[in-house]
């Protein structure tokens, strides 16, 4: 199960709720799930019941509990629990994982991407005029099969004084921004504020030279890191080692490119499943001595940051804020290395292929889907080898 899919089951929970006169309340448009913000407390949360109890004029625990009753044996949830002042937590089933991996897979370049279902988003060769409309009739009194006439004489042209001041002129980081938040926008199905694209800009001299001295990923990965209200830090140069976070980024997603090109040579391919335990005697780094723990809150993490990249995507656009992708890009590749070293996708020294290699083939591919992804978003290369 999705969070998408758990969102829908929990909307319908509250339908029921209504419909059978449990609640009196509107139901709402959308449910949200959210990762839980502490491990122990299942997969996923949700602050519905406190919404609802408002409007209903109860408790939110006991509005949590008319819910949570619903929810119980519900196709792909182990267990829903009541928390502090009305959360319900969601504990998935064991093919919960497996389901998100073979979803992304599935939509590939289209995972975290609604332009495509959206009717009318920002986007190229979708976006009408200034000051027209895309369903509007054409005028019959123009167009190409009409020939000009003369037309009444319109006189001389009234005169409108000087033009007005156009502004100081964009800078790098205004021009990046607003081209990236153009594609944010439409990826999560959100209409830009003015209707469509902001005219083309030529670029600006500063961002002229900030790529020739950093090259045109690093540069634009520096205008887009930062939070709207801090400043830009520029390095020196740009350093391609693992302490940069885009080349991090970048890294991340060619690596799982080519476990995906070795598994081939190896005579494998991917299928989402249980990816197992770290095997025994691997370097977990900190935690319990066997590393269990430690492993599947890894694991926990890596999946998480791959279901919520489509809200991340709705956040950053709602906000205007590119940087929310930024980071949880940095955070995914994170993920995916501390649950690489410990969970290695390909079979090591004489081993054979493994049910479990293919499983974590699969969740690797899936990682390098959502880190090439979003890469493509922020207009950075996800190049194939690095």
């Amino acid at each position: 199960m999705t969070p998408a899919e758990l969102s829908r089951t929990v909307l319908r929970s509250v339908r029921g709720a209504v419909e059978e006169q449990e609640l009196s309340v509107p139901v709402p448009a959308r449910i949200v799930v959210q990762p839980p913000p502490r491990p122990g407390c299942g997969d996923y949360a949700s602050n519905v019941a406190l919404q609802l109890a408002r409007q209903a004029g109860r408790p939110a625990r006991e509005v949590a509990e008319i819910l949570r009753k619903r929810l119980i044996g519900s196709a792909g949830i182990t267990r829903v629990e009541i928390a502090g002042p009305g959360f319900l937590n969601f504990t998935l089933g064991d093919g919960a994982q497996a389901a998100l991996v073979r979803e992304v897979l599935a939509q590939g370049d289209r995972y975290g991407d609604r332009s495509l279902r959206s009717v009318r988003g920002v986007g190229a060769g979708d976006v009408a005029g200034p000051g027209s409309s895309p369903d509007r009739e054409p005028d019959p009194g123009s167009g190409p099969d009409r020939e000009p006439g003369p037309g009444p004489d319109p006189g001389p042209a009234p005169d409108r004084g000087p033009d007005p001041d156009p502004g100081p002129a964009p800078s790098a980081r205004d021009v990046v921004v607003a081209e990236v938040l153009a594609r944010i926008q439409a990826a999560a199905g959100v209409t830009a504020v003015d209707g469509g694209q902001a005219a083309p800009v030529a670029t600006p001299p500063d961002l002229t030279a900030l790529i020739a001295r950093l090259g045109a990923d690093e540069a634009r990965w520096v205008l887009l890191r930062p939070a709207a209200q801090d400043p830009v830090r520029v390095p020196e140069r740009p350093v391609q080692r693992e302490s940069n976070p885009r080349f991090r980024v970048q890294y991340a997603a060619a690596r799982a490119r080519a476990l995906g090109r070795y598994a081939q040579e190896l005579g494998f391919g991917s299928e989402p499943g249980d990816v197992g335990a770290p095997a025994r005697g691997e370097a977990v780094g900190e935690g319990p001595s066997d590393g269990s723990v430690s492993a599947a809150q890894n694991l926990q993490t890596f999946h998480t940051l791959l279901a919520t990249y489509p809200s991340a995507i709705e956040t950053a656009a709602r906000l205007r804020a590119p940087d929310r992708v930024v980071r949880h890009l940095e955070a995914t590749a994170d993920a995916f290395f501390r649950w690489h070293d410990v969970c290695p996708p390909l079979p090591v020294g004489e081993q054979k292929p493994l049910a479990v290699h293919r499983a974590r083939l699969a969740l690797a591919e899936a990682g390098g889907t959502v880190l090439a992804n979003g890469l493509r978003l922020l207009g950075i290369s996800a190049p194939e080898h690095l």
